[in-house]
């Protein structure tokens, strides 16, 4: 049994953002050797996510409209009374989830011919982090 891991570090330019990461994923996969597997890809952090849909802009800005409308940025959240004011965007990662995990087939990342992975943040502008840990033989 293999295991590698590799870190990607973002710093997004804007509060929100959604960055398309399949090739850093594609490339830890063929720096692990792993043939026939499994590759997790998890945010490490609370207000960002990971997740698996089509590369298409027009879809980035209905999921964010869509997390918006069901997490809304508001003042009165409780989470605000701590002194914070990133409630809407723990919330939103709910909703997309936090880490994705992902078959690896004779030795590369084995997705359905629209899927993409990408990297969704609701609280940017500072630095974070995503763990790429491929497990097999």
């Amino acid at each position: 049994m293999k295991f590698h891991t590799k870190y990607l570090w973002f710093n997004t330019k804007s509060r929100k953002e959604i960055v398309p990461i399949t090739h850093e994923v594609e490339r830890a996969v063929a720096e692990s050797g792993v043939k026939e597997g499994l590759v997790l890809v998890s945010a490490m952090h609370i207000t960002a996510c990971v997740f698996v849909n089509d590369y298409e802009h027009g879809l980035w800005e209905d999921i964010m409209e869509w997390a918006e409308k069901l997490a809304p940025f508001k003042r009165d959240y409780k989470h605000h009374q701590t002194g914070e004011d990133n409630a809407d965007a723990h919330l939103k990662r709910l909703l997309l989830g936090h880490q994705v995990l992902l078959p690896i087939t004779e030795g590369k990342l084995d997705l359905g011919p629209w899927e993409q992975v990408f990297y969704g943040e609701f609280d940017g502008q500072r630095r974070k982090r995503v763990i790429i840990k491929v497990i097999g033989e």
